[in-house]
């Protein structure tokens, strides 16, 4: 899988590479050696053949430079109390990764071939400091090799990962896009196995909680902004060339869809984390009405087939997908001009599964499914009086009383970002108690009796008047029962 360099990257790399640097100086003062300055000068400012002809020729004295070896320490851990010095070495460690091809494996057959840069990811805690982000660069092209090289994952690799991992979602918090972009392209190149990806998920709150955040930006829900995406009201037109929501670009978006593509390939895993916690199925549905472009579109479909591809995952994330109508955006894609053939293939897949899904769900299915993902939206069945007249006694009963249980856990929350759950919650309670009043002390015992009534001082007019209408049906009620 192969992405453009980052220009912020590129721009460091060659900036360093144009500063002289006093190599004598050097030697006299016992930071590298003359044996490591000839070794240097060798591959230093020359044509890409001839430095792939002098490694090629004594791969293994290049080995001992950049990791060390018996005759002694790295260059970098020599050279490590100059900046200027190891900045050049990372740099030119970098070129010789890219253009001697055997040089990788070799690196990687020492005994400990990430020594000499776990450390320098540590360097500065300021996240434009040059040391950690090119050595984040190097590490992530050797780790990529070994991947490709070690199909099975090795006890350096996996202690190695966790360390990178934490280092670039550093980067990814920076209010800079061109560092965020660095971080997630090099999480890319390191995410093509099973174990890599289990780290990843692992560490979710440093790694895929601000890959999240960048594609709420760009579906126009921040933070403070969840309306947006819950009423799904920004379409195509939204977007432009330069990019979406929040200022993210739309090279960035590809960028992050391409990492969060390729953790879904352990969807067994990921999916039901990823809905809980981030509502996955409301987001990429929101950026599927948003995607102006196939590439980005492809990325948001086929992600979205991976995490219901586990037939372990079926039952909840086909409920959530319905639920925030993802089968209307489909019909709706179906109607754009699209040539990509994987996409294609990706939207008649998902079409068909969730056809098949929805054609065996009643309209109580279909409201059990979006009570128990956990968030509420105005779909159909909250203000059908018939739904509830037919349902209300099998929705306090079913299952031991799961949903109402459900009920009380979402009214309980503050819904700070998305008020209306809180007034569709409170429908939802007015209509339990106007057809089966005598289950009323099954909702008292739940404290939503008083959830609803302290909802009547919100300050959201919706949520006054659903509560309002909630408790006007206990009293109603309870003076009928005197």
């Amino acid at each position: 899988m192969s992405l453009d360099p980052p220009t912020y990257l590129n721009s460091l790399q060659n900036n360093i590479r144009a500063r002289p640097i006093p190599w004598d100086g050097a030697v006299r003062a016992g930071i590298i050696t003359d044996q490591d300055l000839k070794k240097i000068k060798a591959v230093d400012k020359v044509r890409k053949e001839q430095r792939r002809q002098t490694v090629e020729a004594d791969v293994g004295a290049y080995r001992s430079l950049l990791l060390g070896g018996e005759s002694g320490k790295s260059v970098l851990e020599s050279a490590a109390k100059r900046a200027d010095v190891v900045q050049y070495i990372l740099v030119l460690t970098g070129d010789l990764l890219n253009d001697v091809s055997d040089l990788p494996s070799a690196l990687l057959d020492h005994p400990d071939p990430y020594k000499p840069f776990l450390p320098l990811l540590t360097y500065s805690s300021n996240p434009e400091d040059p040391i950690p982000l090119l050595t984040s660069s190097v590490l992530s092209t050797l780790i990529s090799v070994a991947q490709t090289k070690f199909p099975k994952s090795t006890p350096k690799t996996d202690e190695a990962l966790p360390k990178l991992y934490k280092y670039l979602s550093g980067l990814t918090k920076s209010q800079d896009s061109g560092l965020q972009d660095i971080a997630i392209q090099e999480y890319s190149a390191v995410l093509r196995t099973k174990k890599s990806r289990e780290l990843f998920w692992k560490q979710q709150q440093e790694t895929v909680n601000p890959l999240i955040e960048i594609l709420r930006a760009a579906a126009g829900a921040g933070k403070d902004t969840d309306s947006t995406l819950w009423s799904g009201g920004a379409s195509v037109r939204s977007a432009t060339e330069a990019g979406l929501g929040g200022g993210v670009g739309l090279q960035l978006l590809y960028h992050v869809l391409l990492a969060l593509w390729q953790l879904s390939f352990e969807g067994t895993l990921v999916g039901p984390g990823l809905e809980e916690e981030h509502e996955i199925f409301q987001l990429y549905t929101q950026l599927l009405r948003l995607s102006p472009k196939e590439k980005t579109t492809r990325l948001l479909l086929s992600t979205i087939v991976n995490l219901l591809q586990p037939a372990s995952n079926r039952t909840s994330l086909l409920a959530a997908a319905v639920s925030v109508r993802l089968p209307n955006v489909l019909s709706n894609l179906k109607g754009r001009h699209l040539t990509d053939p994987d996409l294609l293939e990706d939207l008649t897949a998902l079409t068909d599964m969730l056809d098949e899904y929805t054609s065996s769900q009643t309209t109580f299915d279909e409201y059990a499914a979006e009570v128990m993902t956990g968030h509420l939206r105005w779909s159909p069945p909250h203000r059908d009086g018939n739904f509830w007249r037919e349902n209300a006694s099998k929705i306090l009963t079913e299952n031991k009383g799961e949903l109402p249980r459900k009920l009380a856990e979402i009214l309980g929350k503050s819904w700070e970002n998305d008020k209306q759950v809180l007034a569709i919650g409170c429908n939802d309670v007015g209509w339990l108690v106007k057809e089966c009043p005598e289950k009323r002390s099954l909702l008292e015992n739940l404290g939503i009796k008083v959830r609803v009534m302290e909802l009547m001082s919100e300050a959201d007019e919706s949520i006054r008047w659903e509560s309002l209408r909630a408790v006007g049906e206990w009293l109603r009620y309870s003076f009928d029962s005197k």
